[in-house]
């Protein structure tokens, strides 16, 4: 499972000030954090970065190259910021990940990128026509995604599908949607499709106490379901790793000692599979 440290995002505010201000020390700092708690590659995320965006991009990726021997995930809009930073990039460390792609016309170039550069990118399975309705849409997009990445040069095996995980908070349904994409998308390709989630998203928008909960039982039910990389906190993956016996034992009906954590698992995997509706409070309903 490789683990793509995500906090190195510009909407963290630390995050954006060091940046503005081209402050190497929070980055770095950050980017050693996650790289010590387990990651296996660090997400640099720059946002649209409109202007000054090739700079940025260049800069940040050196930034964290300079002290994480770890190949950096480029994660932004902007075509020309992706290709700046895929130019500076160490592959010593491995290569580059592009996030990313997706059956939106205006994104198909970064697959002649990643076949230029010889990185791997991130297939999201989303269009320009909006958000995937169901697990087969989902999977629909993602063949697109690859015959398209063939075309271009760019072997099935650098690519990755990331069937866009939703809030729970605001579209519950899609929780189950997309660990169904994800098995799906392992009979589509022999050897199976790489996969990746911006996992966080699923606990978007929920009181601060019950996000990490939501995150590592999710991130559990994806793994189980095949889910082989995650844009995630490397902290609560291992956390996640850790109660995955116990997650593993409640899925199956069994009882398990401790009942508070039995409680707090079993309510938390009825809401992302849709037989509870969610609430902020729905851990003490």
């Amino acid at each position: 499972m490789l683990i793509i440290g995500e906090k190195l995002s510009i909407i963290a505010k630390r995050v954006r000030e060091a940046m503005m201000k081209k402050d190497k020390g929070p980055i770095q700092e950050i980017a050693i954090r996650q790289w010590k708690e387990g990651s296996g590659m660090i997400d640099a995320n720059i946002g649209p970065a409109e202007d000054g965006g090739e700079e940025l991009m260049q800069w940040m990726v050196t930034t964290i190259q300079e002290v994480v021997p770890l190949p950096v995930c480029l994660d932004t809009t902007n075509f020309k910021a992706i290709e700046a930073g895929l130019k500076v990039h160490n592959n010593t460390w491995g290569r580059a990940l592009i996030n990313s792609t997706s059956n939106d016309p205006e994104r198909f170039p970064i697959l002649e990128l990643g076949a230029k550069y010889n990185a791997q990118v991130i297939g999201l399975t989303v269009g320009k026509g909006g958000l995937p309705a169901d697990a087969e849409e989902r999977a629909a997009i993602a063949a697109e995604i690859m015959a398209r990445a063939m075309e271009y040069g760019l072997p099935l095996e650098d690519l990755y599908l990331d069937p866009l995980v939703l809030q729970i908070a605001t579209s519950q349904d899609h929780a189950l949607k997309v660990i169904e994409a994800i098995k799906m998308f392992q009979e589509m390709n022999d050897p199976p499709m790489k996969t990746v989630v911006g996992l966080s998203n699923i606990s978007n928008g929920c009181p601060k106490h019950i996000r990490p909960i939501l995150n590592k039982y999710y991130f559990i039910m994806l793994m189980n379901a095949g889910l082989t990389s995650a844009i995630a906190d490397a902290h609560e993956m291992a956390e996640a790793i850790r109660e995955k016996p116990l997650v593993d034992a409640v899925i199956e009906g069994k009882t398990i000692e401790d009942a508070q954590k039995m409680r707090e698992i079993k309510k938390t995997l009825e809401v992302i599979m849709g037989s509870t509706l969610f609430a902020h409070s729905y851990l003490e309903m």
